[in-house]
């Protein structure tokens, strides 16, 4: 049985030493240079007693911020990932959260971290890289060691602006990554093309897949994705087989008609998720890829991953949802009511996950972890903590879990509850819209629909009343060039709200 991550790193290492593990296309690290350089950066780190603490990896998207996580790990202690792309007032949030003695950073990120005033140890990858090994001491960690020990802490937004530092451990990132490559067959030939920023939980499908099978990952540069003919080019050019992107990430190819120009004819496995892909974007893809799998993924970061999982076995209609299909092996599922009972078939009920896959909780938020990992009220004879996902779903006919909205995308319009991912979804259908999202103004009651497409906005509304039911229609329709995106491709809702108040004062001025 597997207990420290690090097992799947020293069985590949023995087995293909010299194959490439993690490259981004100009710098390539094989399994026994990230095997030899992250033992390096344990065997210095150990020598500052860190186990158990956060280590701050204050590096860019590169195979050797990769080895700096598992440097750490070597150490037994949890790496905490931040990159020069995510705001500097957010940095310093997290630093203030978390209080680390220690930070590792490199040549291209040193000059940044000395402007953070950093008030603990730095030390750069460079240098500590080079340590000789200390195999005793981490022999002597690794005894010491069990499998609830915390990996990582990854960030994710909190609702009051504070960061919620989500902490996982080895033993729920061990069953995540075992039930995951069960469902998407990956094995040793598996070439991984990765889309995410190193500071998403997100990246765990390819970083620790690529150790347990001696897999291969391609770390894709971000500006790549301003130019989605060159994007597919790189993939094709590394024969990358295997995408685990955010849905926007893939749309930014087929909504532009790449695939009519050039097909990443090397793809046989497309997973996506954290957005509903739209049904039209999803016939570009399968058009293009016949014979490639497409997987429909589901799951929070306090969950460690995805969660849940639907293989594309059929056609849609352009108002037909795709499903999040059913739970990984190992985790559970919940849908409850407002009462805390089950949803009956059909019946919209938020998500609730129990199971090993759960992570501890946020980094000194104990109020906070109390909110939403609580008692299963389905159990009242021993303690069972499950994780309220705040997210909604239902049971179709063929008991497949459908994603239906975030608690807070539901509104109350008109004297009507509505999903703003509904609206989205209709608009997201119309052939000449390329991409959309929604946001309400409360103050207002208004629907205020952005969009990236062809049709005028009067012709974009007689095109909805189609599709829509009056109260549904936006009150108020702008079209943009491009959406703002959040670093992780995700449409980002709080830019347009920002952009949406903007407009608003510009109109009261104007």
């Amino acid at each position: 049985m597997r207990t420290n991550l690090l097992e799947y790193l020293e069985d590949t290492v023995r087995r293909v030493p010299e194959k490439i593990a993690y490259s981004n296309g100009q710098d390539d690290m094989t399994f026994a240079q990230v095997y030899r350089e992250s033992r390096a950066i344990g065997s210095f780190l150990q020598t500052k007693d860190v186990q158990r603490e956060p280590v701050v990896v204050f590096m860019n998207k590169h195979p050797r911020a990769i080895t700096a996580f598992l440097g750490v790990l070597y150490a037994g202690a949890a790496y905490v990932p931040i990159d020069e792309e995510m705001p500097r007032f957010r940095i310093r949030l997290i630093l203030d959260t978390l209080q680390p003695r220690a930070l590792i950073c490199d040549s291209q990120t040193e000059r940044a971290v000395t402007s953070l005033e950093f008030p603990g140890a730095v030390y750069t990858y460079e240098e500590i890289c080079l340590t000789p090994e200390a195999p005793a001491a981490l022999a002597a960690i690794r005894d010491g060691h069990i499998d609830t020990d915390p990996a990582y802490v990854v960030f994710t937004s909190g609702s009051t602006g504070v960061p919620k530092g989500v902490v996982a451990c080895h033993r729920s990132v061990l069953d995540y990554i075992e039930s995951f490559s069960e469902v998407l067959r990956l094995d040793a030939s598996t070439v991984f093309g990765m889309q995410v920023p190193l500071y998403f939980d997100a990246c765990l499908k390819e970083v620790y897949p690529t150790l347990k099978f001696g897999a291969t990952t391609y770390i894709i540069p971000k500006s790549l994705f301003m130019f989605p003919v060159k994007l597919v080019d790189f993939l094709n050019d590394h024969q990358v087989n295997t995408l685990c992107w955010v849905v926007s990430a893939l749309t930014m190819i087929s909504a532009f008609g790449t695939l009519d120009t050039v097909v990443p004819h090397t793809l046989r496995l497309i997973a996506f998720g954290s957005e509903v892909m739209p049904i039209k974007q999803l016939k570009c893809w399968r058009k293009a890829l016949p014979e490639a799998r497409f997987i429909n993924l589901y799951g929070p970061t306090e969950a460690t991953g995805m969660s849940c999982y639907y293989e594309v076995d059929r056609d849609f209609t352009d108002d037909e949802p795709i499903p999040i299909g059913r739970p990984f092996r190992n985790t559970a599922i919940l849908l409850l009511g407002p009462d805390n009972q089950p949803a009956r078939p059909g019946e919209t009920g938020e998500i609730c996950i129990r199971g090993t896959a759960l992570t501890m909780g946020y980094y000194k938020a104990f109020e906070k972890t109390a909110e939403v990992f609580v008692q299963n009220p389905l159990n009242k004879a021993y303690p069972e903590l499950i994780y309220r996902t705040g997210d909604l779903a239902r049971l179709n006919g063929r008991g497949e879990l459908v994603f239906v909205s975030r608690k807070d995308y539901q509104i109350k319009h008109m004297g009507h509850r509505i999903e703003l991912g509904e609206i989205e979804a209709g608009v997201n259908a119309l052939d000449a819209v390329r991409m959309a999202g929604c946001i309400y103004d409360a103050k207002e009651s208004k629907i205020v629909l952005f969009y990236v497409g062809d049709l005028e906005p009067g012709a974009l509304l007689t095109a909805l009343r189609d599709r829509l039911p009056r109260y549904m229609l936006p009150n108020q329709t702008e079209r943009l060039d491009q959406l703002p995106l959040t670093s992780n491709a995700k449409i980002d809702r709080v830019a347009l709200k920002m952009l949406h108040e903007q407009k608003k004062k510009e109109k009261q001025h104007g």
